[in-house]
């Protein structure tokens, strides 16, 4: 049987993310074919909370066609993709047991993004990038040039949003000398169509201001989103918490140690964090054309959470397993033979780990005790619940 990596998010789950799975299934033949999900927690790459919790999402992700859900810890999730990409590589190369990657594309074709992400990979493109970022370009504009430069009308690959973190996936494979082997599916479909990949910002939206978009969604996922806004755990948003996280702005003093505040960005920041009334006046402040409105985003959270690039200066440290079904509990029994980092079932068996992997596991608790203050229902809203939550073994629903 070949397992399949699959880094995600599914914020929230819905057909775009289903096809993607059972077309990467396919590829192999869908009963030769164990899946893990990489998943974020609580927090997502866009730089907001995730609109539910890394529990139900991943019991969401296992009732659709995942067999065994482990986490992208939170510091790895709020930086650049490339960051992103290379952390959930990382996990995926340290389970010991993961064969391919699978991510989807605008083509379904490898080669050209194989070969955006070799020239990106070179001494001669960093070279290229740092000269325009002189110029005063974004960093992604900075890189679109240089690729423009090296590989002329071959670059387009690189100037598809859908491609951008396929690259950065095969750019990691390449930079750990991972034998994991790459694939990808085609994204299909439009923002409003019901198995389109582009639909998990419009369901965000509508989820927020009180619609229920289930058409959009498989029902085993949306059982448990309808649970858990009934349980008063969902839907969640930044603007939810944005008093807290604006006090914890202003008392806060290691902006210019955030991910992404180089070139004076920290300071710039810090200047409107400490002073504007609101989180869009922030970042409204902030924002100039050579910063993208997710990294400000990212900086944001980070603060409030007083993650720092010291907190990833190094890969994870550990394999936290969120959920099952009972092909993820045969995968687990491999990993724990196989695995290069300790694999966390229990919260409590983390406090046997080294000094780094415990450092990450109490930065995971303070952001989940951020996140919960979010939830509509205050009753909901208790602290120390990090620790509390083993991973259940969930049953797979046809699919």
């Amino acid at each position: 049987m070949k397992t399949v990596g699959i880094i995600c998010e599914y914020n929230p789950f819905h057909f775009g993310h289903a096809g993607h799975i059972e077309k990467t299934r396919k590829m192999f033949g869908d009963s030769e074919c164990a899946v893990i999900g990489v998943m974020s927690g609580n927090f997502v790459q866009r730089g907001d909370f995730a609109v539910f919790n890394k529990h139900a999402r991943a019991e969401a992700t296992l009732r659709c066609g995942v067999d065994l859900v482990i986490e992208l810890p939170t510091p790895y999730v709020l930086t650049s993709a490339e960051g992103f990409a290379r952390a959930g590589v990382h996990l995926l190369d340290s389970t010991g047991v993961c064969d391919y990657i699978s991510f989807g594309s605008e083509s379904g074709d490898i080669e050209p993004l194989l070969q955006v992400a070799n020239a990106l990979n070179s001494d001669k493109a960093n070279n290229l990038t740092k000269n325009r970022l002189d110029t005063g370009l974004s960093y992604a504009a900075a890189k679109q040039k240089a690729v423009d430069e090296i590989l002329g009308k071959a670059s387009k690959a690189l100037k598809s949003p859908n491609n951008l973190l396929g690259i950065e996936y095969l750019i990691a494979l390449s930079v750990l000398n991972s034998s994991i082997k790459p694939i990808t599916v085609k994204r299909t479909g439009g923002e409003h169509d019901r198995d389109s990949g582009y639909a998990a910002s419009l369901l965000r939206k509508e989820l927020l201001t009180g619609s229920m978009p289930w058409e959009f969604i498989p029902n085993h996922a949306s059982d448990v989103y309808i649970k858990e806004i009934a349980s008063g755990r969902g839907p969640v948003s930044l603007k939810y918490c944005e008093s807290a996280i604006i006090a914890r702005l202003r008392q806060y003093d290691n902006y210019d140690k955030l991910a992404g505040a180089s070139e004076g960005l920290g300071f710039r920041f810090a200047k409107f964090a400490k002073s504007e009334p609101t989180i869009d006046k922030i970042l409204t402040g902030t924002k100039t054309k050579r910063y993208v409105m997710s990294r400000l985003r990212r900086m944001v959270l980070c603060a409030a959470l007083d993650i720092t690039v010291d907190d990833i200066i190094n890969p994870p440290p550990y394999i936290r397993v969120l959920a099952m079904n009972k092909n993820g509990m045969k995968l687990l029994k491999k990993m724990r033979k196989s695995s290069k980092l300790p694999v966390i079932t229990k919260p409590a068996s983390v406090l046997k780990l080294n000094d780094d992997a415990k450092k990450m596991f109490l930065k995971e608790a303070a952001c989940t005790d951020l996140y919960t203050i979010a939830y509509p229902d205050e009753n909901e809203r208790t602290g120390g619940g990090e620790w509390l939550e083993s991973p259940p073994v969930i049953q797979s629903f046809p699919r």
